[in-house]
């Protein structure tokens, strides 16, 4: 995304795209219903708990590792091969990201390289820093062209300053932004959907629209499908109006399902208290 422009603020002109202001109403009243439940009034620990859970899931099925919740929920073995180290790299990713909420809103970057390291879970000189132009990216499920490392430089500045700047966009436009922003990058040499995704939740969050992360997008954006997610982010990359709005509706939707899941949790509690 160019962060430049005739706009002093950029994201809140996003939010004016065709479309867009449907979404986000669609979004609240979805997030609404799920806060408005007797049973997130009295267990929104263990709402909670399960939203992570099943986020960390959906999360690792985009980045090519399609579990079963139930064998996410009985593993303790996360080392053993790829895809169980992707697993076991998401479930850390949705751990760390309630901590970050603060350094966030100060300095974006430092939570990104954080997350980062947290994710690949490693002592390599390449964890937790932008790719340098001799470096390789290992993110094979996105075959888009890679942006330079001077182009990422530049363009996780302007991330970080229109996030520090403050924005009166939507959460759901900024959370959808930083999104597309770092999988478009890839500025990491791994792990790079995992992290994108992470940032996302930390965004709804830290926003006030979700506080209690109990509407995983990730849990949406895996049941709206890998093709759809790298058909919207083609929106997104392509930069054009039309794509912007396709991609934000996108994670929009996302957001949606992520509360819906969150509302059947609440009903199966409430029909196990009856």
């Amino acid at each position: 995304m160019s962060t430049t422009g005739a706009t002093a603020d950029p994201l809140a002109a996003l939010g004016s795209l065709p479309g867009v202001a449907d979404s986000v109403e669609t979004v609240r009243k979805a997030v609404d219903r799920v806060y408005g439940h007797r049973i997130m009034r009295r267990r929104s620990t263990a709402i909670t708990s399960e939203a992570a859970l099943r986020g960390s899931r959906g999360s690792a099925a985009l980045s090519g590792a399609d579990w079963a919740l139930e064998e996410v929920r009985r593993r303790s073995d996360f080392g053993a091969d790829d895809e169980a180290r992707v697993v076991g790299a998401a479930l850390r990713l949705t751990a760390e990201a309630g901590q970050l909420l603060s350094i966030w809103r100060q300095s974006p970057l430092r939570v990104l390289a954080r997350l980062h390291l947290v994710a690949a879970a490693t002592g390599g000189d390449e964890v937790g820093r932008p790719r340098r132009s001799d470096e390789a990216v290992a993110e094979p499920l996105i075959e888009l062209p890679l942006p330079s490392a001077d182009e990422v430089s530049g363009r996780l500045e302007g991330l970080s300053e229109l996030i520090l700047a403050g924005s009166s966009a939507p959460a759901l436009v900024t959370a959808a932004v930083v999104h597309g922003e770092l999988l478009a990058l890839r500025p990491f040499v791994s792990h790079n959907g995992l992290v994108a995704r992470a940032a996302e939740r930390i965004v709804l969050i830290g926003s006030g629209l979700d506080p209690k992360s109990v509407c995983p997008a990730e849990v949406g954006h895996a049941e709206l499908g890998r093709a759809a997610y790298l058909a919207a982010l083609d929106g997104y990359v392509s930069g054009t109006p039309e794509g912007m709005a396709a991609w934000i509706a996108h994670c929009g939707r996302a957001v949606e399902l992520g509360a819906r899941e969150s509302t059947a949790v609440c009903e199966a509690l409430q029909r196990g208290a009856a």
